[in-house]
């Protein structure tokens, strides 16, 4: 599990009407049925093949923490946001009910049901905000990272991006890209909460500090020791690199460049470092690095490579707008379960049922196709279910290391189809099969 999972309440991390619409069930008598609400998106972000579950752990982590404090009530109640019944409806909530779902660090494609909550419809319908805001926001940055990490075909990709980010976000971002195969990141509250590895030696400002470029390598050496990185792109490249080495030793760590053509100046460094005897000293690059831009160094000497805005910042992480669905209902308390569905134009439909999911693979293993159905599940495809349990009886049952999630989204995506991983303009790679329940 995450290092930390204890946080505060998160009862308000929600949307005026989630209450508003508890208040009015609350009085019509409707607020005690049976209800299943649905996690799932119609499509994915332009060009996108495949989308990363992420996010589930503090999912968790949230409806574990949705009590509302006397202070929290309060204030309801000054704002006059919901009647004293609701009040004292919210004052003794806890989520009693079940969820279950993709396992987090798992491919989806448009349909896949990615979370169910079963319970009551007064506790279940409070949770559509704060469960999508996470796994919205996680989901879009895993996504992200993902193309990235395959773009860099096993070299390294270290998160830098919490000084491009809201300090919270920062942390989510970190957690999300680790899912997604990332090593590293720069943000120490990441590393601190969720026990992810931090890296990072110095900036620009550490060299301009100094007299001189070799008064700084000679200083960061003797402080980080001999394997650490040097920022060589301050003042002359070629220059710098030189020094370091001088100062290092052939043991010099690595380097960093941070600006300019990273191709060719990746080749000149490296040539540079081998005829200065420094032939294991890494090269990593930065500068506003995205899944294009790695690609287009795979030829490259390059060691590894630090990613921050273009993870980050909205434009780098489209969402692919999951949205939170009633699909099955009880006419009565403690009735059998009714499948309800939206049938609004504009693509805006949803499908009504508790359901099940599983991937089906050919004959090599590949996936093939995201079946997803509300009867039985035909035994053939019940070695490949996707969902499992994350709380049951308001319990829950579903934490697991980070580590887990990050090893399962590398399995998950090197058992996709080869094209998954293309770059280019392209539909989801898989198609979802809805089966008649």
């Amino acid at each position: 599990m995450d290092a930390i999972t204890a946080h505060p309440s998160t009862a308000l991390l929600t949307d005026r009407y989630e209450l508003t619409m508890l208040q009015a069930a609350l009085r019509s008598g409707a607020a005690e049925r049976r209800s299943v609400f649905e996690v799932f998106t119609r499509r994915l972000p332009a060009g996108r093949r495949y989308g990363v579950l992420a996010g589930t752990g503090r999912v968790l982590d949230a409806v574990e923490n949705f009590r509302f404090t006397t202070p929290q009530l309060d204030w309801l109640a000054d704002q006059q946001v919901v009647d004293q019944d609701t009040l004292r409806f919210l004052a003794d909530y806890r989520f009693t009910g079940d969820i279950h779902g993709y396992p987090e660090g798992e491919v989806y494609f448009p349909g896949s049901p990615l979370l169910t909550v079963e319970g009551t419809f007064a506790e279940a319908v409070i949770l559509e905000t704060v469960i999508l805001s996470i796994l919205n926001f996680d989901s879009a940055i895993a996504a992200a990272a993902s193309r990235m990490t395959a773009a860099a075909g096993g070299r390294p990709v270290i998160e830098m991006g919490a000084r491009r980010a809201h300090e919270r976000a920062a942390v989510s971002a970190a957690r999300a890209a680790y899912v997604a195969g990332f090593s590293a990141t720069s943000d120490l509250e990441a590393g601190f909460t969720h026990g992810i590895p931090t890296t990072g030696t110095a900036a620009h400002a550490f060299t301009l500090l100094h007299d001189s470029e070799r008064d700084a390598f000679t200083a960061q050496i003797a402080s980080m020791g001999r394997e650490t990185t040097l920022l060589v792109d301050t003042y002359d490249l070629n220059e710098a690199v030189r020094t370091a080495v001088e100062v290092a030793g052939p043991g010099l760590g690595a380097v960093r460049i941070d600006s300019g053509d990273l191709t060719l100046l990746a080749h000149r460094v490296r040539r540079q470092l081998d005829e200065l005897g420094a032939t294991g000293t890494r090269i990593i690059v930065t500068s506003d690095l995205d899944e294009y831009a790695i690609a287009a160094l795979a030829a490259a000497p390059v060691d590894g490579y630090g990613v921050g805005t273009q993870l980050v910042t909205g434009s780098g992480h489209p969402t692919c707008a999951m949205v939170y669905k009633l699909v099955a209902r009880a006419s009565t308390p403690g009735g059998p379960l009714e499948p309800v569905a939206k049938r609004s134009a504009g693509g805006k439909s949803s499908v009504g049922g508790r359901k099940w999911a599983a991937r089906r693979p050919d004959a090599d293993g590949t996936a093939e196709a995201e079946v997803v159905g509300t009867g039985p599940v035909p035994a053939e495809l019940e070695p490949h279910l996707l969902h499992v349990p994350l709380i049951r009886k308001g319990e829950v049952v579903g934490r697991e290391p980070l580590a887990a999630a990050r090893e399962r989204h590398l399995r998950a995506r090197a058992g996709l189809p080869l094209s998954a991983t293309q770059l280019s303009k392209g539909e989801p790679v898989i198609v979802t099969e809805q089966l008649p329940g």
